[in-house]
């Protein structure tokens, strides 16, 4: 298992391989990870422990805001904007297709850019 540190937290990287990767990740209350979207991936978020809010939508001036708790799942597909904001320290896990570096950052807190460098 692979550790890595986040400003918001932590994700520990479970099993990636040809066909797909999973992950737990733990984002510390208060902190939310970038706005962003994959061009590729398709992932599937599921709440173990906290309370989340999930950002989504097809635009970031037109996102919808849903309060997600232990138990409760929502899948995103390749192109839809997102984001996950922490309410409670919350843990949670996202399985999804393996292209890891596929992330285009619209904002993000931490000031971190994509991995093409835009």
């Amino acid at each position: 298992m692979k550790s890595i540190e986040k400003p918001w937290g932590k994700e520990e990287i479970l099993e990636v391989n040809e066909r797909y990767m999973f992950k737990r990740l733990f984002m510390k209350k208060g902190h939310r990870c970038s706005l962003q979207y994959h061009n590729y991936k398709h992932e599937t978020i599921y709440i173990l422990q906290g309370k989340l809010n999930i950002y989504i939508g097809t635009s970031k001036d037109n996102l919808i805001c849903k309060t997600y708790l232990p138990n409760q799942s929502v899948a995103l597909q390749p192109g839809v904007i997102h984001r996950m904001e922490a309410i409670e320290d919350s843990i949670y896990l996202e399985a999804s297709t393996p292209e890891n570096d596929d992330v285009i950052r619209l904002t993000d807190d931490y000031h971190r850019i994509n991995s093409n460098g835009l």
